[in-house]
């Protein structure tokens, strides 16, 4: 492609030396990845700064660079005031605006994110409807599967997806949207069909200032849909109507708004609900009719999962009566609640539980159903929110028999002192640090005895547990089920 068919998109510039007959073989931002031809995009990172690696952008065969200051090299240099943002564009225009053309869903929200998405996948597969789902735990088109490291990938490699999602004939693209993406522009460009906001409570505030400047990060995603309230097709933003941050997200948007809720009054609505330890059953009532559902899925937050998924199904006009195929036929989603059997006769379950209010939805739900005592094996993720360590330890301590508190993902963090964050000042006795989280686990799974509850909270489908700077094979699930292996065969 012609540079200067790309710098359409950046309406003011400056420029070393002439560019507009340059031609870009591709576009990337790791200067290791750099190839003859290519354009090379400067981006400051919170560890790395793409303008200290211009020299060997240049020397792997950079052809041009797109910088926020002037920088000394022998290629052309076009500054902008935010690379950031222009990566963003660069790569829709190059990649040939592949959102235009594919239905994209937009999932943002503290909790719940990654269960929508997989229910959401079950609806358009029933209606016989090709999915891309792009998140935490995957990348998937179709049937493939993709590892992933952020839950939304930069901008390039992002639109580079959709661009693939398109060349195979995908139908509905469902992409999990994190406020870092947002707050950092690498959703700029992306044209959403529905904007899904499942709840908001306490987590990341290690990057974001507050609360409130959390909320800002994802509103984003609702005031940026759609260009004009009459554009075609119809753009949606699906809300859960019992979440405090509702108001202000329903006021952000200018696209049609539809709700959705258990408490007060929303257009899709649960309705009659009865949990228990096998699922959930209660009427699904919408604007298009009623149907009752018997779902695999346990626990409240589930149903508004569900509801959630079900909203958007509506607006993307998928029958009720595919719409409960779906939510009766899915059995569960990797990490989330996920029971680890091995004949025992206690429950041990994996979550990903690791905010403040996604724990305790998920130790209510297993206090519900306890016939006995509930356990739970928590840690907190290091280099990340100081803040929610305490919270989590207090809730842990509130709603199980025993909390044992370990590791999680200690990062370059000291897990001591992560353990000290979370236990001072708590008043209860009803806790055990144990730093290891496999001789937390074993723990747990000693104590365990008929009709007990065991939860092991926090990293749910992840497969490694990151010490320093490295990362371990670790998967709680198949640690658990070695533990109870080992136990029955005592």
């Amino acid at each position: 492609m012609k540079l200067k068919e790309l710098l359409d998109v950046i309406p003011f510039y400056q420029k070393t030396q002439s560019v507009e007959e340059i031609e870009i073989t591709n576009i990337e931002m790791d200067s290791r990845k750099v190839e003859e031809g290519n354009l090379f995009v400067c981006i400051s990172g919170f560890t790395v700064d793409g303008h200290d690696y211009v020299k060997e952008a240049v020397k792997n065969g950079a052809i041009t660079i797109i910088a926020e200051k002037e920088v000394k090299t022998t290629a052309p240099v076009i500054v902008v005031p935010d690379t950031s943002r222009v990566l963003s564009l660069l790569a829709v225009k190059f990649y040939g605006n592949p959102t235009g053309k594919l239905p994209l869903i937009g999932v943002t929200g503290t909790n719940g994110k990654t269960t929508v998405s997989y229910v959401l996948e079950k609806i358009f597969n029933e209606f016989q409807k090709k999915t891309g789902i792009i998140g935490t735990i995957q990348t998937k088109i179709g049937d493939s599967s993709y590892p992933v490291n952020n839950t939304t990938p930069d901008a390039l490699h992002l639109q580079k997806t959709f661009h693939e999602m398109q060349k195979q004939n995908v139908e509905q693209v469902i992409m999990e949207v994190s406020s870092h993406a947002l707050d950092q522009g690498r959703v700029y460009g992306c044209d959403f069909d529905i904007a899904i906001f499942t709840n908001l409570s306490q987590d990341h505030l290690d990057y974001h200032k507050n609360i409130d400047d959390y909320l800002r990060a994802k509103s984003l995603l609702f005031s940026q849909l759609g260009n004009s309230y009459l554009k075609q097709p119809q753009k949606y933003a699906v809300i859960n109507e019992d979440d405090a941050s509702s108001t202000l997200l329903k006021k952000s948007t200018a696209q049609h708004v539809i709700t959705y809720g258990c408490k007060n009054e929303s257009q899709v609505m649960a309705k009659n609900i009865k949990l228990n330890t096998f699922g959930t059953s209660f009427e699904l009532q919408t604007p298009v009719g009623s149907i009752s559902i018997q779902s695999n899925l346990i626990g409240m937050f589930n149903v508004y999962n569900m509801l959630a998924a079900s909203a958007a199904a509506i607006t993307s006009l998928i029958p009720l009566d595919t719409i409960k195929i779906a939510l009766e036929s899915i059995s569960g989603v990797n990490g989330r609640f996920e029971p680890v059997n091995e004949g025992q006769n206690y429950s041990v379950v994996v979550d990903y539980a690791h905010t403040p209010d996604s724990l305790e939805n998920v130790l209510q739900t297993a206090k519900e159903f306890a016939n006995q005592k509930v356990f739970v094996v928590v840690g907190c993720g290091g280099d990340r929110d100081r803040t929610k360590r305490p919270l989590m330890a207090k809730i842990a301590v509130k709603y199980a028999d025993l909390a044992i508190f370990t590791s999680d993902n200690p990062r370059t963090e000291d897990p001591k002192a992560i353990l000290q964050d979370m236990t001072t000042g708590l008043e209860e006795e009803n806790y055990k640090v144990i730093e290891q989280r496999k001789e937390a686990i074993q723990f747990a799974v000693k104590c365990a005895e008929e009709d007990d509850i065991i939860l092991i909270a926090g990293k749910g489908h992840e497969t490694y547990q990151q010490i320093g700077k490295v990362k371990y094979d670790f998967d709680d699930r198949e640690v658990a089920r070695k533990a109870i292996q080992d136990k029955e065969n005592v």
